[in-house]
């Protein structure tokens, strides 16, 4: 049987791999809300692809806004790919310090007290 420390760097492991694979993986072409928003607009059509340079405009004047610290999942167009790739990791590791973080808070909201 394996125990709980070596099943657990073993997931970190696995996800980290998924991630960084993943990268190299993804569609250059936006879907889902991106492209969406450039339907609405009128800078794609369901049929037709989306043109070169389509970029998403917002009217933010007067709204809450904010700039993303590691945006498109990247640290910057000079980093690259390896940009992309310490970006995935650092996701990866927050996310499991997050769950890690509650499954613990849980864990002592659950214990009875002395």
């Amino acid at each position: 049987m394996i125990d709980n420390k070596t099943f657990l760097i073993g997931g970190i492991i696995v996800a980290l791999l998924i991630g960084v694979v993943a990268v190299f993986l993804a569609s250059g072409d936006p879907d889902g809300l991106e492209s969406t928003a450039l339907i609405i607009q009128g800078e794609k059509t369901l049929t037709g692809g989306t043109p070169e340079g389509a970029e998403i405009h917002e009217d933010l004047t007067g709204k809450f806004s904010y700039s993303a610290p590691m945006p498109d999942y990247g640290l910057g167009e000079s980093m690259g790919s390896a940009g992309g790739i310490i970006a995935i990791v650092i996701g990866t590791l927050l996310a499991f310090g997050v769950v890690l973080g509650i499954a613990y808070a849980i864990k002592l909201a659950g214990k009875p007290t002395k």
